[in-house]
Parts: C-alpha cells; sequence; structure tokens
C-alpha cells in the first residue's frame, strides 16, 4: 500500500464506543429482524404450495427464536456494564 493510501486509513476505527463483540451483536440482531421482517411476505408469496409455505413457516419460526436469543445476549451485556 502506498504512503497516500496508508494515510487516508490511518485514523479509520480510531472512534469505538463499543467492543467488536458488542458490535457484532447488534449487527447481527439488525440483520435478522430484517429478514424476520420479509418472512411474512414469503409466506404470502407461496400460494397453495404447502411444502414451501411451511419452509418458509419454519425458518420464521427459528429466526424469532434467534432475535431473542440475541436480545437476550445484549441484556447481558448492558448489565455487565459492556456498553
Amino acid at each position: 500500500m502506498t504512503l497516500s493510501a496508508e494515510q487516508k486509513l490511518e485514523h479509520i476505527g480510531e472512534t469505538c464506543k463499543c467492543a467488536d463483540h458488542d458490535h457484532d451483536l447488534i449487527h447481527e440482531l439488525s440483520r435478522r429482524l430484517d429478514a424476520l421482517w420479509r418472512y411474512d411476505q414469503y409466506i404470502a408469496n407461496a400460494d397453495w404450495r404447502d411444502n414451501l409455505r411451511q419452509f418458509w413457516c419454519d425458518v420464521k419460526e427459528q429466526e424469532q427464536q434467534n432475535v431473542e436469543r440475541l436480545k437476550q445476549l445484549l441484556v447481558e451485556e448492558l448489565h455487565n456494564g459492556c456498553f
């Protein structure tokens, strides 16, 4: 990398208000909430295809469990003073 490119990237990430593991939890919660939001439409799009509709219902249920677990982990992090 050239000196000019190194200087442009030199200060990226200096201001960090939470640990990487907390940022990861928040990022993943956001990603999964976005996916969860779409599953109702996927279910509706399945029309009369029972196997396909059941698949999306199953995935939605699993994602709801993942979201709840991530929220619990975030609460634990908050209680441990990690933010």
